[in-house]
């Protein structure tokens, strides 16, 4: 089992305090990412919770379909990041001869 969640459909406005006291409603929580854009900052949607122990995660998945901040939450078990492999460099730069 794994003790950290997904959540998605979090509000763009949402803070990472915001999360903990909501699901620590249900219990202790380690730590709250709330996963935001590179560039710009900006928060993506989605947030990672990881609970104190594998049963709370188990109870955190209750939140299922919660209102929070006027938007219903999708929380689920967080699987493994896939391997991605090398990343392709793109086209570049190649001047023409002329």
């Amino acid at each position: 089992m794994n003790n950290k969640l997904y959540v998605g459909n979090v509000p763009f406005n949402a803070s990472e305090e915001e999360l903990q006291d909501f699901f620590g409603s249900v219990g202790s929580v380690s730590s709250v990412k709330v996963i935001r854009d590179r560039d710009t900052g900006r928060s993506k949607g989605f947030a990672f919770v990881e609970m104190e122990s594998d049963n709370l995660a188990q109870d955190a998945l209750s939140l299922d379909g919660s209102e929070f901040l006027q938007r219903n939450l999708k929380v689920s078990i967080a699987r493994e990041r896939e391997s991605r492999g090398p990343r392709g460099g793109g086209g570049g730069f190649r001047p023409r001869n002329f």
